[in-house]
């Protein structure tokens, strides 16, 4: 302050030693006045009133950090959505559906054949049935024989047959692959007669339960069992 100026408390500006109020900022400048006591202005600028503000913003910045830190260390727990629980019927349903593993393709037994197959000693010549019916040759017998009937005609003029023997455990052996034989379309019954005896049966195919099948076109039509000792 000079003898023609005096400085404002509050901003600094030089105002005339008359003024009652500072030119620049409106705060009272008299030493005796409000000015005396501090500065007065919109922002205080005394040290005092600095270090509060400061340390207030500085809290506030430390809490701020202090947050983001932690909400990045600390996981958020995944909400759980529990799965449905199926009911007993559901269940129930399912697993009386049988899966592909489980199904089971009929054998050859289990197929309705349209014929049947017969066995014998002899063949009538005229019918082209068996005589001396058995299902049971040995050596000793005269001849094997087997007749055919269908419950309708042949309708081809071949028919396929093949033998297999059975062993204890049901697995089959085969000993006669299929071989043409003859027969009339319009038969329904057809005979044949071996040209070998039931002992040379027994040498080519052993003892033991055989099955003989008779096929048309491929198609399995007739099966007899028979056993040979």
């Amino acid at each position: 302050m000079t003898g023609d100026t005096i400085e404002c408390f509050n901003c600094g500006h030089a105002n005339p030693s008359w003024a009652q109020v500072c030119r620049s900022c409106g705060a009272p400048i008299r030493p005796d006045g409000p000015a005396g006591r501090g500065p007065q202005g919109i922002f205080p600028t005394d040290q005092a009133s600095l270090i509060s503000i400061g340390g207030a913003v500085g809290a506030i910045a430390l809490a701020i950090v202090l947050g983001l830190f932690l909400s990045g260390i600390i996981p958020a727990i995944p909400a759980v959505t529990p799965s449905p629980t199926p009911s007993a019927s559901a269940s129930a349903s399912r697993s009386a559906e049988p899966s592909a593993s489980e199904s089971v393709a009929p054998s050859a037994s289990a197929v309705a054949l349209i014929g049947t197959v017969a066995f014998g000693t002899g063949l009538n010549a005229d019918t082209r049935e068996v005589t001396g019916a058995t299902t049971a040759f040995t050596a000793a017998s005269a001849a094997f024989a087997h007749s055919i009937t269908l419950t309708e005609p042949f309708a081809v003029i071949k028919i396929q047959e093949e033998v297999v023997r059975i062993a204890d455990d049901g697995t089959e052996t085969v000993v006669q692959a299929r071989d043409d034989l003859d027969v009339s379309a319009t038969a329904v019954i057809a005979g044949y007669k071996s040209p070998l005896d039931v002992a040379d049966l027994i040498a080519g195919w052993g003892t033991g339960s055989f099955i003989l099948r008779v096929y048309r076109g491929g198609d399995l039509v007739a099966q007899g069992s028979f056993s040979l000792s």
